[in-house]
């Protein structure tokens, strides 16, 4: 008689938990707006701005689930493990043409062709570097966002894994992603990319990675063609009117920047170092072209439409768009509701844009409510 043991019957019964949970959650998000609004409740409108119904339900389903919130777990491996399952249940299972795992400059990376591509026909190519506070985050926490962007865009991405805190803090995240891409132009002909249509991007803490890179390949000369910023952290002290509307109750918390901020960045270094800052940098002529967009229910907002206005004022060309019903981290929504996504596939076309040399600006403020 064959015996189950018992971490395969714990194994079991996760998986069929996950599998109930994401039908759940899956669900509720396809259901009409109307319905949505019942069971989500009074619509919250802060600043002027009404909260998405789905991100509102979204929001109390969290709330009701007893889950502990991520900051308040040990970074490693529970916390990690806590973002993970939360990216990939509203990930979703996307289409892509064909990914390849790889190294770049030593790090786990992955490429991603959208389906039109065939291999060998060079194509534009992101360099994207996940979000995650510089402690959370990998190469499967950003999948879904990384297809959508590839498929839509129509160009290769290329997602890099750098180093995280507690075990490499300030500056390794940053050496890691300026290191890899180098290497992606060094590589290019191998990665089907095509040189002149190289760019960077990311979102939240790799949104800042991705702003101090575009900037360090200005100064040394490096092929960049366009920066793809998504409600980017630029400025470590986050004293912004933003910071303070929207420091709990919407997602990224005030609690959850202070133990991103403790734990990557040491006691002595200094919070205006450009890299952590880079709204403090000196902006070398230059400078890629970016499309820089914000949500509107998020503590980072602020900060990164300022940098916005400061690259616009630099004379970079730049397009600026808030999605005012959003909330940090909308773009790992991309595999259930509809709002997120939407927005998601705006950033794409943006994308696809930007590597075709058509970038507005550079007045940053055009898109930017008031």
């Amino acid at each position: 008689m064959r015996t189950v043991s018992h971490s395969q019957s714990t194994s079991r019964v996760d998986a069929v938990r996950a599998r109930a949970e994401k039908a759940v959650f899956t669900g509720l998000l396809a259901l009409p707006e109307r319905i949505q609004r019942m069971l989500a409740g009074r619509p919250v409108v802060r600043d002027g701005q009404t909260l998405a119904t789905e991100t509102q339900l979204t929001l109390r389903l969290q709330k009701v689930s007893g889950l502990p919130p991520v900051e308040t777990l040990p970074i490693v491996p529970q916390g990690r493990d806590a973002l993970l399952h939360q990216s990939l249940l509203a990930g979703g299972s996307l289409p892509i043409g064909a990914t390849r795992d790889l190294e770049a400059a030593g790090l786990p990376a992955r490429l991603y062709t959208p389906r039109g591509l065939r291999p060998g026909t060079p194509s534009g190519l992101l360099v994207f570097l996940h979000g995650g506070g510089f402690i959370y985050g990998d190469l499967d926490s950003h999948d879904a966002p990384c297809r959508l962007l590839a498929e839509r865009a129509g160009v290769r991405v290329l997602s890099i894994e750098y180093r995280l805190a507690p075990e490499d803090v300030f500056p390794a995240a940053h050496d890691d992603c300026v290191a890899a891409y180098r290497w992606a132009v060094e590589h290019a002909a191998e990665l089907d990319a095509d040189p002149a249509r190289l760019a960077v991007g990311g979102d939240s803490a790799g949104g800042n990675l991705a702003a101090w890179v575009a900037i360090e390949a200005a100064r040394e000369g490096l092929p960049c063609a366009f920066q793809l910023l998504v409600y980017p952290t630029v400025d470590a002290h986050h004293a912004t009117e933003s910071a303070r509307l929207f420091a709990a109750g919407f997602f990224l918390t005030k609690q959850f920047m202070d133990l991103a901020s403790d734990t990557y960045i040491p006691a002595d270094a200094d919070l205006d170092d450009p890299r952590l800052s880079p709204i403090l940098a000196e902006l070398p002529d230059g400078l890629a072209p970016a499309y820089l967009c914000t949500a509107g229910f998020d503590p980072l907002r602020d900060e990164g439409e300022a940098y916005a206005r400061k690259l616009a004022d630099a004379g970079v060309p730049v397009e600026m768009k808030r999605f005012p019903d959003q909330i940090h981290g909308f773009l790992n929504i991309v595999g259930v509701g509809r709002t997120s996504r939407s927005a998601v596939e705006e950033i794409a076309a943006a994308l696809r844009r930007g590597l075709a040399g058509r970038v507005t600006g550079p007045d940053a403020t055009a898109s930017t409510p008031a």
